[in-house]
């Protein structure tokens, strides 16, 4: 799964990377270094025209449209890539809204023996932002009568290098896959064959301290390197 995530590029330097289109409102956006379900997170989607990219701000949980509460999200903030086109909660989504969910890396916890579970850092090796599928959803039930925007981030089984830390990874889309993925009308036979697991020989997984297990730290002390127990520092 993917449960945390980091996000410090700023409103203008995602506008460049995604080719943003409708840039009118900038967006107030800090540096997230332990992003956790619930939040707001930026993400990026297709124009209602169809004419570009728009840069929004989603709720990170996927509510479907006939759900009761808003409550549901917080178990749905993966989508597995396997079964994507035929869960309830995400299949209309997949078919005519996706999205992508700009990040800059990953976290994942190592189960150990007789320990804590040790959290690692995944990044690309050139530390070059990353753009995880995404699904999104528009909820109209809240209390208050307002739409209630929100998100699911696709994951896929995990690559040779994650597999020792974790069973799953979110789906990264190379740059030249993104209009591919944004073009969410109706036939995702071109979408189903970009969910695969990144390559390895292009990712870097680190350990980190303790001190990011907790969604309240949200600074730059949760990605610097930490040690593994019992064992020297080390770099996958």
């Amino acid at each position: 799964m993917c449960g945390r995530y980091t996000q410090i590029s700023s409103w203008s330097e995602l506008v460049r990377l995604y080719r943003i289109t409708d840039a009118a409102t900038p967006l107030n956006l800090r540096p997230r270094y332990n992003i956790a379900p619930t939040q707001d997170v930026s993400v990026v989607r297709a124009a209602p025209d169809g004419g570009g990219r728009t840069l929004t701000r989603m709720r990170w949980g996927l509510v479907p449209s006939w759900a009761k509460d808003i409550a549901i999200g917080a178990r749905l903030i993966n989508a597995r890539a396997e079964t994507v086109a035929e869960k309830p909660s995400f299949r209309d989504a997949y078919r005519r809204r996706r999205c992508l969910i700009p990040a800059d890396g990953f976290y994942e916890w190592q189960k150990r023996p007789g320990g804590p579970k040790q959290p690692y850092l995944i990044t690309l090796k050139d530390q070059r932002p990353i753009a995880f599928a995404g699904l999104w959803e528009c909820w109209n039930k809240a209390p208050d009568g307002r739409p209630v925007q929100t998100c699911a981030i696709i994951t896929t089984e995990a690559n040779d290098l994650l597999r020792p830390i974790h069973g799953r990874m979110p789906v990264i889309l190379d740059a030249a896959d993104h209009d591919a993925w944004l073009d969410a009308d109706g036939h995702d036979g071109a979408a189903a064959a970009l969910l695969r697991p990144y390559s390895s020989a292009d990712m870097r997984a680190g350990p980190v301290g303790a001190y990011v297990n907790s969604a309240r730290n949200d600074d730059p002390k949760c990605v610097e390197p930490g040690q593994v127990e019992g064992g020297d520092r080390l770099l996958l």
